[in-house]
């Protein structure tokens, strides 16, 4: 499989917007391609969090700002952001499913933007990165952090992996 990965330590450098570029010239090739992107969410010109948008375009919060500082036991949250992990695996999780059922003989381009510190609280989202990173017929387009702070399991281990390419 041939994966690519474009990794920065800053929001807003273009990386969603570089993946919207590509995916679109791919698409209007005539391409097979799935997979998602995050956006930013504003009101009022200030960030309050993130959308989980499908290559099909389907659409759901990822991570919303919260005003409430006590967190509930079953609440992720990352900053000031908490994580709508069931939105984030409605949408996602099928897609991916898709992915790696897909026949073998038919080239497959699975875009995932991105996998970062919200995106890995879910345990089935990891476990189908793994799968989709390995299966033969699919090429993976996605970005990742550059580790600050404590590093990311599986971020690490794409960066690591043989047959993957990361551009800084």
């Amino acid at each position: 499989s041939c994966v690519l990965f474009i990794s920065s330590l800053f929001l807003g450098v273009g990386k969603t917007t570089l993946i919207q570029k590509v995916t679109q010239a791919l698409k209007s090739s005539g391409i097979s391609i799935d997979g998602f992107y995050t956006e930013e969410v504003r009101e009022g010109g200030r960030r309050t969090g993130f959308d989980v948008v499908t290559l099909s375009g389907k659409r759901g919060p990822l991570s919303r700002v919260s005003s409430d500082s006590s967190t509930s036991r079953r609440e992720y949250r990352v900053g000031q952001y908490v994580v709508d992990l069931v939105s984030f695996e409605q949408l996602v999780l099928p897609m991916l499913r898709n992915v790696n059922h897909g026949s073998d003989a038919e080239k497959k381009i699975c875009v995932i933007d991105e996998i970062g510190k919200m995106e890995l609280f879910s345990q089935p989202f990891i476990q189908a990165v793994r799968q989709t990173l390995t299966g033969s017929g699919t090429v993976v387009l996605g970005t990742i952090p550059i580790p600050k702070g404590k590093p990311l399991d599986l971020v690490e281990e794409i960066r690591s992996r043989k047959d993957v390419k990361v551009f800084n």
